[in-house]
């Protein structure tokens, strides 16, 4: 099995944040200097924009390639500045091939190096054939020539990809990495060594927050994953140890990470909710220009805040706010 090291798309990939100002615009500065303090961090291969995470699904299409736009200008001095080469790869959501393709182009003449390609959100409700499935993955491939990351999720939704349709996504050149969500552990392993089997260059990595450690230990090229975006030094330090096959310094690492992601994750899985108190929590600690989350997502109360406040001091982390 190749080591992740040699895998040109494995280790540490922070799905990022986006700040915004009171009235909903895309905090430029902001998000410049957040994308810069996070590929500034030793051990991050690269930055993932426009994820739900970074609140895709209330950006419109233009404000997508705005964002792609400015975290590939933030990577690019950092980048000069560091000697290092962080990628870029920005989120793309649509619920048709053409839409799909239109995006993954628009995203490459922004600047992302690759696009992170979700399944149409309609077959959530109403499903779809394998033939769809992976024909999808190929329209926006053969029509965009850009590298695709492909978002698999959770095997309970009716989206969630079987193994056999990701044998088949694997075969495609371009796809280099499947971001495996499938949350589904008892298939873990089994599952990671049948598609490294099928085509060992395609990095398969864990976008399991909750069940990181597991997974990595398990079997995995690398993580991409919210949390990275919100501590990326203390993410970078577990997984380099958990693929480096380190356990002790693995549970080390595990055990500082542990309350925050009991803070954020709260046992669940990621989701909106997460990713706000994420964004309140930087905020708080004076690492994120704005609490802020976009529309339809109301604010959190001043009870939950204070909440997230009261956390944080708990476990010695700097509060500002």
């Amino acid at each position: 099995m190749t080591d992740w090291k040699q895998q040109p798309w494995s280790g540490v990939y922070p799905a990022t944040l986006c700040p915004f100002n009171d009235d909903e615009s895309i905090d430029v500065d902001g998000l410049s200097a957040y994308i810069g303090e996070v590929a500034g961090v030793p051990g991050i291969d690269g930055v993932v924009c426009n994820g739900h995470t970074g609140e895709i699904m209330s950006l419109r299409p233009s404000e997508r390639d705005q964002v792609t736009a400015v975290v590939r200008q933030s990577v690019d001095q950092k980048n000069e500045e560091t000697g290092r080469n962080v990628k870029v790869v920005t989120g793309v959501s649509a619920e048709g091939s053409q839409e799909a393709i239109d995006h993954a182009k628009s995203a490459k003449d922004a600047g992302a190096d690759a696009i992170l390609l979700m399944p149409p959100h309609h077959w959530l409700r109403f499903g779809r054939s394998a033939e769809t499935a992976v024909g999808f993955i190929r329209d926006v491939a053969e029509g965009s020539g850009v590298d695709i990351i492909v978002h698999q999720y959770p095997a309970w939704t009716k989206a969630g990809y079987t193994l056999a349709e990701m044998r088949e996504m694997v075969k495609i050149p371009e796809v280099v990495m499947i971001k495996m969500g499938t949350r589904d552990m008892a298939r873990w392993l089994f599952d990671f060594e049948q598609l490294k089997a099928a085509e060992p260059r395609v990095s398969i990595t864990t976008c399991h927050d909750e069940f990181l450690l597991p997974t990595l230990l398990e079997g995995a090229d690398g993580a991409l994953i919210g949390f990275a975006g919100f501590v990326p030094e203390l993410m970078v330090e577990t997984v380099h140890a958990a693929l480096d096959g380190d356990l002790a310094r693995a549970r080390a690492a595990r055990e500082t990470v542990a309350p925050l992601a009991r803070l954020i994750y709260n046992f669940g899985e990621p989701g909106c909710g997460a990713h706000q108190r994420m964004k309140v929590a930087r905020w708080l600690m004076g690492r994120f220009p704005s609490p802020l989350f976009r529309r339809p997502i109301r604010p959190l109360s001043d009870e939950g805040i204070e909440d997230i406040r009261n956390q944080l001091r708990a476990i010695d982390y700097p509060v500002v706010r």
